[in-house]
């Protein structure tokens, strides 16, 4: 059985390149980059060339780039980092209801340590109001964090807006990028952001690495101690190699990325298009076309999420109920919740997510399999059996919206 993955929210495969250009580093050329003979310099020059890398692709300064760990370190660093290098001049942080657990867990952690933070409502279509979050600022606000584009619904968020509105009021602006960085434009300049948090494993790189984007003159606490690497900001021999493939992977995601864009939005577009017109009770979960070009996520009513992935994953589709770091807990989708979804519809959701080898193939198979799973799925749901019942007036199956 040919398999076909729509999971690449969660992680994309590591393209061929990326591994070439990785290889010799594990191997040949495996130095630390700290240590003063020819191997080390050799490694040094390696990572100061995947920096800059990074920085081209963002439109930053190789020198305003910082690597870590992967995405949910970047987060941890910018928040907790900005916040405790900046308690003098206040407490307050603004995010929103629909953040990665990186932003949201991170924030409830400030909040035990004497920090206050807002967290804004989005609409039905998980958009951040920017007239809601001048309306949050008060004068002990230090530091904005929104995410570039929802990592389950693919909303992207005003970023630009907001973030002009805090160079505005002298507020620092940090965004979550790690699903729009190869996906759409990513501009540090544009979307006057002092700190972005980006995941190699999100681009067809590896994971186990990523980025944070600090603006030059930006203060932060240093997020881990021990060693001078980075500047003397992040401890630790340097993850060589990748380092070397997340250059990579960033410099071959961003090259011709309007012309992937245009061709992964006609197959998302297709997808989104043949589920609703195929499938009855569907509903399209985020923004109709504000929405990473990759992202489908739909609400199938009368069957749980969880059932959906099994049989389609024997049918060999692999997707997805929501984000991958929440996949073993039983609870709704925190993001389907805040745009209005009831915890019945939300249990239902499916998201599928495109990447660089999806074809039209690929699209006509899933719009083929997936009205015969779902009707089996209803048939056999006692819920569905329950409504049909009452006619359809059961209180548990009414849309808020």
């Amino acid at each position: 059985m040919n398999r076909i993955y729509l999971d690449n929210a969660a992680t994309t495969a590591v393209s061929p390149e990326v591994l070439e250009a990785m290889l010799p580093y594990f191997t040949q050329v495996y130095g630390n980059a700290s240590s003063i003979h020819s191997t080390g310099r050799d490694a040094r020059r390696a990572v100061e060339a995947a920096r800059k890398q990074v920085a081209a692709a963002i439109n930053a300064q190789p020198n305003e780039i910082y690597f870590t760990a992967g995405g949910s370190e970047s987060d941890n660093w910018a928040i907790k980092g900005v916040a405790f290098a900046h308690k003098d001049k206040g407490n307050h942080i603004i995010t929103s209801a629909i953040e990665h657990h990186a932003v949201l867990h991170t924030c409830q952690w400030l909040e035990k340590h004497g920090f206050e933070v807002t967290y804004l409502p989005v609409d039905e279509f998980g958009r951040v109001s920017v007239e809601d979050v001048e309306k949050a600022i008060t004068d002990k606000t230090i530091l904005i964090t929104i995410m570039a584009a929802n990592n389950e619904i693919g909303t992207l968020q005003p970023v630009e807006e907001i973030g002009r509105l805090a160079r505005e009021k002298k507020i620092l602006f940090h965004t979550d990028a790690v699903q729009a960085v190869g996906a759409v434009e990513v501009d540090v300049q544009k979307m006057n952001a002092d700190l972005l948090s980006m995941s190699a494993h999100k681009f067809h790189g590896p994971k186990g690495v990523g980025a944070l984007y600090i603006r030059r003159g930006v203060k932060i606490d240093t997020y881990l101690t021990g060693g001078a690497q980075e500047r003397s900001k992040r401890a630790g021999t340097e993850n060589l190699p990748g380092i070397v493939g997340m250059g990579k992977a960033i410099e071959l995601a961003t090259t011709d990325l309007a012309e992937k864009a245009a061709r992964m939005t006609a197959l998302r577009d297709k997808l989104i298009s043949g589920i609703l017109e195929a499938i009855p009770d569907v509903r399209l979960n985020g923004h109709p076309t504000l929405r990473l070009p990759n992202n489908c996520n739909v609400s199938v009513r009368y069957i749980e999420g969880e059932a959906l992935l099994l049989r389609l994953d024997l049918a060999g589709i692999a997707g997805s109920s929501g984000s991958a770091c929440t996949s073993g807990s039983l609870d709704p989708s925190h993001v389907l919740l805040a745009i209005g979804l009831p915890h019945e519809i939300a249990h239902g959701s499916l998201r599928l997510s495109l990447g660089n080898d999806t074809t039209d193939a690929d699209v006509d198979y899933v719009l083929d399999t997936l009205p015969g799973i779902v009707k089996q799925l209803r048939d056999m749901s006692a819920l569905n059996v329950f409504t049909s019942t009452l006619g359809g007036n059961c209180p548990l199956m009414k849309d808020s919206h």
